[in-house]
């Protein structure tokens, strides 16, 4: 099994804790962190983190994947609605991609309703908080393995 996944955060998810408790919970951006290495070392999955509030970054970091890492869990946060560039570097990414988003942007402001990534992605968690992170974490682990 390919077993090396990265896990890229848009901008402010490092703010987690501390910005709108109501639509993203009370967990810290290091909490989240450590919970998700915590559950990919019992999958036996290397997580690599990476985060930034600039989308050039967030795009090198998908680019950079492409020889490196066999599946990518992406929350593009607000680059999600606007970022036509997040969405073609991940459509170069040719293994499974998850997009994960802590609140239900189905739920909120209608701006938030599109995703400009969706249709790149192998499929999508939202609205589940932290615990998003868990899950999207044991779904790449099936699909690495090929149980899904």
């Amino acid at each position: 099994m390919n077993n090396n996944i990265i896990i890229i955060n848009g901008p402010n998810l490092n703010l987690l804790g501390d910005r709108e408790q109501s639509q993203y919970g009370s967990i810290t951006y290091e909490e989240l962190k450590l919970n998700c290495i915590s559950k990919s070392k019992e999958l036996g999955l290397n997580i690599e983190f990476a985060q930034s509030n600039i989308e050039g970054e967030i795009v090198n970091f998908i680019q950079d994947s492409i020889n490196k890492f066999d599946g990518i869990i992406i929350n593009a946060a607000a680059f999600t609605h606007t970022s036509i560039a997040i969405r073609d570097a991940l459509s170069v990414f040719k293994k499974p991609i998850i997009e994960l988003h802590i609140s239900n942007i189905y739920k909120r402001e209608k701006f938030r309703h599109k995703s400009l990534i969706s249709d790149v992605v192998t499929g999508g968690i939202f609205g589940l908080g932290g615990d998003g992170y868990i899950l999207a974490i044991i779904s790449m682990h099936k699909l690495l393995s090929n149980e899904n």
